[in-house]
């Protein structure tokens, strides 16, 4: 009885130029800016009139990802949604990608050939194209480094420095749950290194790991912006924590920033992980991060646009810088809120 062995094509077999040839053979361009694709020295993208926003994102192995428990095909994906969310934080669509990466002698064509797959599902589902990268070597690991691009007209863009007093504070989704996944998956980790014979444990946890592993940019919230001619007075994507792109609103906009409690979203099962875990819900709330929602302050007048919207929080209001940054905790208690989300470095 013979084992099946799967295909393995070592990249060195290609090279450079064949590997990206092999990579992106298959990918046709959608979008009519989209000019010049992969093949040249630079993407070509002609916008029209309409403003280019441009955001660059790199992830690196034993940092932000751990091939341990992170799927490639997923790891593909999701290096392009981090991308897509700080476009759509501009309040802007999305038009193109460049995707760059080194990688030891480890991975085959096979292993990158599944990476792809997850950049090209990503590209798919939100109507991006992929316009170039580059490939190259690495003496350990798996380096990504993505770049999105996306229009918006000079009207409607959003940045982090244009809250005013008095602005609603408002949150898409839900909270917490990429924190939790990764907690799940480390634990698993941990336990299969001290005991490889135990099966993982994620039971009735797809949807927290499936926050971590497979996020999603918030490209609907903006097609419903869009619909219901709501423009925010400023915007930003929670990547680092709740807490930290709180800060981020409220240095660049000069502003404090009061914050319910009780206005924070959180799913039931992840306040039921948290607490499994030990740990206060509010806290994976404001310091988790990775969860990819939007964070943005409306104008009052707006309310009644924003009541009515699906899968939206008023959660606070933008007040006076001298007042601080604070939570108001459902026993009725005002604490400084601190930012202890991701740190770089």
């Amino acid at each position: 009885m013979s084992e099946e062995t799967t295909k393995r094509t070592d990249v060195n077999d290609l090279g450079e130029f064949g590997l990206i040839e092999h990579l992106t053979k298959d990918h046709k361009l959608v979008n009519p800016s989209s000019i010049k694709g992969i093949g040249d020295d630079a993407a070509v993208i002609d916008n029209g009139g309409l403003l280019t926003v441009i955001s660059t994102d790199s992830l690196v192995e034993g940092i932000h990802f751990d091939l341990m428990y992170t799927p490639l095909k997923h790891l593909g994906y999701k290096s392009v949604v981090v991308s897509l969310s700080d476009i759509c934080a501009m309040n802007a669509i999305p038009k193109q990608v460049t995707v760059s990466i080194a990688i030891s002698n480890r991975f085959s064509v096979e292993a990158m050939d599944e990476f792809y797959e997850g950049v090209y599902a990503a590209c798919k589902k939100y109507n991006v194209d992929l316009v170039g990268g580059d490939t190259t070597s690495s003496p350990r690991g798996f380096f990504i480094n993505t770049t999105a691009i996306g229009q918006v007209s000079k009207e409607k863009v959003a940045y982090r420095s244009t809250a005013k007093v008095g602005d609603l504070l408002c949150v898409t989704g839900d909270l917490g749950g990429a924190y939790l996944g990764l907690q799940i998956l480390e634990r698993e980790k941990q336990i299969y290194l001290s005991s490889p014979e135990v099966q993982p444990d994620m039971k009735g946890n797809d949807y927290i790991i499936g926050r971590m592993l497979k996020p999603e940019a918030r490209l609907d919230m903006i097609k419903v912006f869009e619909k219901s001619n709501l423009i925010p007075t400023s915007m930003i994507d929670i990547s680092d924590g709740l807490a930290s792109e709180l800060f981020h609103i409220s240095k660049q906009s000069g502003v404090g920033v009061w914050v319910e409690e009780s206005g924070v979203p959180i799913k039931q099962e992840v306040e039921v992980q948290a607490i499994d875990f030990k740990i206060d819900p509010i806290t994976c709330a404001l310091s988790g991060g990775e969860d990819y929602e939007l964070l943005f302050t409306v104008d009052p007048k707006d309310i009644e646009k924003v009541k009515y919207m699906p899968d939206i929080y008023i959660m606070g209001e933008i007040v006076e810088a001298s007042a601080g940054v604070k939570l108001h905790t459902k026993g009725g208690n005002v604490h400084d809120i601190k930012a202890q989300g991701w740190k770089h470095f």
